[in-house]
Parts: structure tokens; C-alpha cells; sequence
């Protein structure tokens, strides 16, 4: 993994900006058993017990190896119901970071948006943004209203190298917003775009994009999970921005939208958490007592107060610009890694992980038998790793009995922040080559099960 800091001489190889203090064995199982564990949990990953998974990709989200001041100040938490000083130490990191007035702790990033949308949403709502991710989409949706995905085309295309990919097209947001401006609630914007390959949005987007949200009157939300990641890719790569520090950028993007929601499980670097914040007070008290009903007292929010404290530090910790530089560098190098091995992966690299395009991987198996799906399978069958599709099984639909598959057929490989090494991801590129050996043998899914909502949590499938 190569990366330098201005100044610096080039280095081919990055050192894991942390030091090591506690070890967890890693589970070593066989194809054998790997292919009746498998079987047994339907060909569906999320089913597979974590004791049988060597390599955990399956998701950034809560699985962060926090830091040693992260412990540190879980061990001063105030666990008092109400008024906590833990929540105090939570309230002021939130604002010096967001700018923000009022702030709404969540246990995670869908209690915010289920907070968020049942005092906002109405049935026959429409609510815009670059994509919104699974449960975002689903929580707008089980309101009866309309989540819609205004994504630039560029980001449409897996082998596109648009430095920003996650942008939203300012041109349909503005005909949007004209058309439907009555029944806009909020308007939304993912930084960075996950369900696009992990994408960022450019400061130049992010601020057209207020300024439509706000000529129609509209309130502009952002979801905020990665937005130091975002703000690295920023520097790195927006014309005009490379003097400027993380924290900096990252307080320019606060400042153009009126609240933001977060799952803290991915850039606060925590395990648990997430928060609504916002900067004036219109929304707080239907929110509190929503809070209330559902989560918690509103200082700690279905929160322990050690996890407020862990929170405080890792919003912190996220915008270090030599973490984010090896953060950003592990996507790079293992994206090099795969296509190198043979494997297209979505161009370029995202922050959070490597997006494999599994239609073009797999092209002999249609949309309809799910090729991430079938990737997903194989990558755990031959390395033991847990990956996440992010295609037809999570975005494809029927309408009127025909089946509309998602405009991407991709595999997730989320990298955990601080959890593995460079001997872990070469073991896996090594790997790699009896993978592609094998592509044409592959054989597509039938969905056996398939729930109301979020149906890749949980379903079920045969090979065909």
C-alpha cells in the first residue's frame, strides 16, 4: 500500500498508523466445511456465524477496533439516567464538529433515520439524494413515500473514473425539486455514496446542492457516516482544496445544510452509536419525544454512557489525516490487487471498501440468478471471507410481475478501521487467481425466502 505526505519521500509500502496491544485469533475453517456451513444458512452470509468467517468483510459498520484513549474514557463514563456528564462530553464533540446547535443521540444510524422521517414523512412524499442507502430507503418507504436516486450518470458506470462519482445531478435535483416541491420534506445527500461503489461528493457539489434545496425551501439533510472519508477525498482530489485540513473541510460541509443524521458506527469509529444533529430547533421536541418513546431519555438515547464517551473521541480519531491516508490506501491497493489478479472492481477506489463488478465478473449469469450473490458464495467458499452484495438482491424489485434488476451487480468488501494488516490482504490476493480460474463454473441463485423489507438481510437461496 504506497502513500506519502507532502514532503516526504515516496515510500512503496504503508505502515498501519497504530500499534498493536491486543490479539483475537483468527477462525480457520475448510472448503469441506465451509461448504455445509453454507448450505445450512441458505447461501446467504449474513446467516453465517462470525466463529465461521477468517476475513469479515461483510461490513464497516460497529466493527472498528477502537483505540486505546477510545477505552480510556469509557472508563470515566457517567452511567446517570438523566444529565450524564458523558452525554456533555458526546453534546460539545458532536457541535464542535457539525457546528450545529442541537444535538439527538441514536444506538445507531436507522434509529436516526426512523426518528428523522416519522416527524418529517408523509404517505406520498418524495425524498431526493444522490442513492440512498438500504435502510434509508426502507425507512422512507415503510412511510409510503418515494426515496428517489438522483445520482450523476457518471456514477452509473463501474469502470468510470469521475474523481466523484457520488454526486448528485444538480440539474435533475433542481427539475425535481420544481416538480415536486410540495411534497418534498427534506432534501438528502450521502457522503460518501455507498450504494455507488463508496463515493465521494465534491464540496462544489455539496454546496449547488444546498443552494437548490434552499431556493425551494427545502431542508437539507445530509447523511454524514463517512464524511471524513469524504473530506480526505476533498483535499485529495478537488481542485483548490489540498492546503486545507480535514477538520476544516469537514466544517465547510456542515455548513451548507441544515442537520445531518449519522451512523457512528462507521467515521465515529465506535461499535454502537449514532446521532440526529441540527442547527436550529424547529424539529427537536417531536424528535425528543419520539426519542423518549422509542430509545431512550434524551441524554442518552439507547446509549451506554462509556459508548457517548467512545463516540466523543472517535469523531476525533476519524479525521486524523494519517489514518485517513492509510485508510484510503488500503481501498487502493487491494482494488490494484484484484484487477491485476483479473477481478473489475469499480473505478476508482472508494474509502471504505472495494466494489467488485460482478456482471461484468460473471456475465454468463443473467441478473435475475444474482451474480454478486453467487461471488459473495465463492469468495467465501475458497478464502473464507464475508463480502456483502450490493445488486439485485438488495435493490432489484418486481413490477407487475416482471423483474427489474438494479442498474449495478456489485460485491462489497468492507474493510473494518484499524482490524487487519497488509499480510492479511496479501494471504488474500494470493487467493485470488483460483477464484477467476473457476468464474465460468459459477452458477446463479434462486431465491427460496424472501422478506418484506431489506430482504438480503435474511433471505434464503438454492443453486441452480
Amino acid at each position: 500500500m504506497s502513500s506519502e505526505k507532502s514532503g516526504s519521500p515516496k515510500r512503496k509500502t504503508i505502515i498501519e498508523p497504530f500499534k498493536i496491544k491486543m490479539v483475537e485469533p483468527l477462525p480457520m475453517t475448510t472448503r469441506e466445511q465451509r461448504q455445509e456451513i453454507l448450505k445450512a444458512a441458505g447461501y446467504n452470509l449474513f446467516t453465517v456465524a462470525a466463529k465461521n468467517v477468517t476475513f469479515d468483510f461483510l461490513t464497516d459498520s460497529g466493527t472498528t477496533a477502537m483505540s486505546a484513549k477510545q477505552w480510556a474514557a469509557m472508563m470515566v463514563a457517567d452511567e446517570s439516567y438523566a444529565g450524564s456528564q458523558s452525554f456533555e462530553r458526546f453534546d460539545k464533540a458532536v457541535k464542535n464538529v457539525t457546528g450545529y446547535n442541537f444535538v439527538i443521540p441514536t444506538h445507531q444510524g436507522r434509529a436516526a433515520e426512523r426518528l428523522l422521517f416519522s416527524v418529517l414523512v408523509k404517505s406520498g412524499h418524495k425524498v431526493p439524494s444522490n442513492n440512498h442507502f438500504d435502510t434509508t430507503r426502507a425507512n422512507i418507504e415503510f412511510m409510503n413515500a418515494e426515496a428517489a436516486d438522483l445520482v450523476i450518470e457518471e456514477g452509473k458506470d463501474p469502470q468510470n473514473t469521475h474523481p466523484f462519482k457520488g454526486n448528485i445531478d444538480l440539474k435533475k435535483l433542481e427539475s425535481f425539486c420544481r416538480e415536486y416541491q410540495g411534497k418534498i420534506p427534506c432534501g438528502m445527500l450521502t457522503i460518501t455514496n455507498n450504494t455507488g461503489g463508496g463515493q465521494p461528493v465534491s464540496l462544489e457539489n455539496i454546496k449547488g446542492c444546498s443552494e437548490i434545496y434552499h431556493k425551494y425551501n427545502i431542508p437539507f439533510i445530509i447523511d454524514v457516516c463517512r464524511f471524513a472519508e469524504n473530506a480526505f477525498f476533498i483535499k485529495d482530489r478537488e481542485p483548490g482544496q489540498k492546503n486545507r485540513s480535514i477538520k476544516d473541510i469537514v466544517a465547510e460541509i456542515f455548513s451548507y445544510a441544515d442537520g445531518c443524521m449519522m451512523s457512528a458506527k462507521k467515521d465515529g469509529m465506535v461499535n454502537i452509536g449514532g446521532f440526529i444533529a441540527l442547527k436550529e430547533s424547529k424539529w427537536v421536541d417531536q424528535l425528543r419525544n419520539m426519542l423518549i418513546l422509542t430509545e431512550g431519555f434524551p441524554t442518552y438515547g439507547g446509549l451506554a454512557a462509556r459508548d457517548l464517551e467512545a463516540l466523543a473521541v472517535g469523531l476525533e480519531e476519524a479525521m486524523d489525516e494519517n489514518y485517513l491516508s492509510y485508510r484510503i490506501a488500503v481501498s487502493k491497493y487491494m482494488a490494484q490487487g484484484l484487477n491485476k489478479a483479473g477481478i473489475p472492481t469499480l473505478q476508482p477506489p472508494g474509502g471504505h471498501a472495494v466494489y467488485i463488478d460482478a456482471k461484468a465478473f460473471l456475465p454468463h449469469i443473467p441478473p435475475e440468478q444474482f451474480p454478486g450473490q453467487a461471488l459473495v458464495c465463492e469468495l467465501y467458499l475458497s478464502e473464507g471471507i464475508r463480502a456483502c452484495e450490493i445488486g439485485s438482491v438488495m435493490f432489484g424489485a418486481k413490477k407487475d410481475g416482471k423483474f427489474i434488476p438494479s442498474k449495478m451487480e456489485l460485491v462489497r468488501l468492507a474493510f473494518p478501521r484499524r482490524v487487519y494488516t497488509q499480510s492479511h490482504f496479501d494471504y488474500i490476493l494470493e487467493g485470488m487467481a483460483d477464484i477467476v480460474a473457476r468464474k465460468n463454473e459459477l452458477k446463479g441463485l434462486k431465491m427460496t425466502y424472501e422478506p418484506p423489507f431489506l430482504r438480503h438481510f435474511t433471505a434464503r437461496f438454492e443453486l441452480l
